[in-house]
């Protein structure tokens, strides 16, 4: 299985979007702007490594 290593075109729209948000950004907006995205990306994390889980119990 070929695990694509590029972004979608919508994927890099939103970076775009994001990297023009991030430039207004103060420093300690920026800081805390990056806490809630890791947060988000741990969470995301979590749910995948649950489904891959559980998906993984119910094959035996």
């Amino acid at each position: 299985m070929d695990i694509p290593m590029e972004l979608s075109l919508e994927q890099q729209f939103n970076l775009t979007v994001y990297e023009k948000q991030i430039e207004g950004l103060s420093a300690e907006q920026a800081q805390d702007f990056l806490r809630q995205l890791l947060h988000q990306m741990m969470l995301k994390d979590n749910v995948i490594s649950y489904l891959l889980k559980k998906d993984l119990a119910q094959s035996f």
